[in-house]
C-alpha cells in the first residue's frame, strides 16, 4: 500500500469546471496523490494536464506506465488509454473499451480498489449515463472512501446520481465545497483493512487484468456469471452478467464491458444502424430490378420487364416503410425514462 492517500476522480460532460475548482483549491504540499478520468475523444490531444496546472498549485501531467505515484501532484488519463493503479505504480494500457469509452473511470476506480483497498478515495463528478457507479462500489467494498458531486449542483447529474442511487454514499458535496472536503478526508487515519470474499476478490483482479491485457476468454470472463442471450454491441462478442450489489453489469467475451444502462443505449443506438443496412440493400435492390427492367424492355422482352419494374416498385414501397421506423427510433436510457416519468406524473398539491 501506498504511504499516501490516493484520490481517484472521474468526470464527463460537465466535468471540467469542478475539476478546475478543485484544482484551484488543492494546497501544493497535499499529501494524497489526485488521479482523474475524464472522457475525451480517442482522436483529439487533451489538453487537461495544463489546463489544472494553470487552475492551482499542483503540478499536473498525463501518467506514464511505469511511474510511481507520488503525493501532490494531479496525474490525468490520456487519450485512449486505460489508467490503471498496480503495486504503487501506474499501469497505462489500450484493454477492451468499458461503457464504450477508454479511459473508463469504473477500470481506474476497481485498480485502485484492488491495488490500495481502505487507503482509495474515489469521486464521481458530472457526467452522463453511470461510469464510475460500478468502481465505486468496488472502492466502497475494498474499504475506501466514496464521494459525489452534489447531483442539484451537477451540470449533468446523471453520474452522480447514478452512483448516489446505487452505492453506500459517504459524501455528497457540491465543487464549491470538495477541495476542503478532501483536504480533511487525507489527513485522516486510513480505515482499518476490509476482509473481501475471495471470489469477489478474484473477480476484481481478474477484471483488472482484462483491462490491461485482454485475452478475456482465456481469464475465465465466462465464469463470471449467467451468460446471456445478448451480443455485444461492440463486437458481438456473447455477454455475461455480472450482478454488484443491487445492479447489474456485462461483460463481453473479448472483454468489452457495460453497465445496464450504457448497454440499453447502445443496443437502441444500434437498430438505427441495421435498419440503415437494410434500406440500403432494399434500394440497391430496387435499382437492380429497375436497371435490369430497362435492359430487357429494351431488348424487346416486353412482358417480363414489367415483373422487374413491379418488383421494383415493391422493394421501394418496403424501403419507405424502413425509413419510417429510422425516423422514429430513438436511444433510450434510465435518464430519459426518468424524465418522461417526471412529465407524466400528477403535479404535486400543495397542503
Amino acid at each position: 500500500m501506498l504511504s499516501h492517500r490516493l484520490i481517484v476522480i472521474g468526470a464527463s460532460a460537465g466535468g471540467m469546471q469542478p475539476l478546475q475548482q478543485l484544482a484551484a483549491a488543492l494546497p501544493a504540499d497535499l499529501p494524497a496523490a489526485v488521479c482523474v478520468v475524464m472522457h475525451i475523444p480517442a482522436y483529439a490531444p487533451s489538453a487537461l494536464p495544463e489546463i489544472l496546472m494553470r487552475a492551482g498549485a499542483l503540478p499536473a501531467s498525463h501518467a506514464q506506465h511505469g511511474e510511481p505515484i507520488l503525493p501532490g501532484h494531479l496525474y490525468c488519463a490520456s487519450p485512449d488509454h486505460h489508467l490503471l493503479v498496480e503495486e504503487g505504480r501506474f499501469s497505462i494500457t489500450k484493454g477492451p473499451k468499458e461503457n464504450r469509452v477508454r479511459p473508463a473511470i469504473d477500470t481506474l476506480f476497481r485498480s485502485a480498489a484492488y491495488s490500495e483497498g481502505p487507503n482509495v478515495i474515489g469521486v464521481v463528478l458530472s457526467g452522463l449515463l453511470d461510469d464510475g457507479t460500478a468502481g465505486l462500489w468496488t472502492i466502497k467494498h475494498f474499504g475506501g472512501i466514496s464521494v459525489v458531486q452534489d447531483p442539484a449542483d451537477a451540470e449533468y447529474p446523471s453520474m452522480p446520481q447514478n452512483a448516489l442511487t446505487q452505492v453506500d454514499i459517504d459524501h455528497v458535496v457540491t465543487a464549491q465545497d470538495l477541495a476542503a472536503l478532501l483536504i480533511r478526508l487525507v489527513t485522516e487515519p486510513v480505515g482499518a483493512e476490509v476482509q473481501v470474499d475471495e471470489h469477489y476478490r478474484e473477480l476484481v483482479a481478474t477484471e483488472v487484468s482484462i483491462a490491461s491485457t485482454a485475452h478475456a476468454f482465456r481469464k475465465g470472463v465466462m465464469n463470471f456469471g449467467k451468460v446471456t442471450p445478448q451480443t455485444c454491441p461492440e463486437c458481438g462478442g456473447v455477454l455475461v452478467q455480472i450482478k454488484e450489489g443491487g445492479f447489474t453489469r456485462y461483460r463481453c467475451h473479448t472483454g468489452h464491458a457495460y453497465s445496464g444502462d450504457t448497454l440499453l443505449v447502445s443496443v437502441t443506438e444500434a437498430i438505427e444502424d441495421r435498419l440503415w443496412m437494410t434500406m440500403r440493400a432494399l434500394e440497391e435492390a430496387s435499382m437492380l430490378l429497375e436497371n435490369t427492367g430497362r435492359e430487357l424492355e429494351a431488348s424487346g422482352k416486353t412482358e417480363l420487364a414489367g415483373k422487374y419494374v413491379q418488383q421494383a416498385k415493391i422493394m421501394e414501397d418496403r424501403t419507405k416503410l424502413i425509413f419510417q421506423n429510422v425516423v422514429s427510433n430513438e436511444a433510450l436510457s434510465a435518464e430519459k425514462f426518468s424524465h418522461q416519468a417526471s412529465l407524466s406524473a400528477p403535479p404535486h398539491k400543495p397542503l
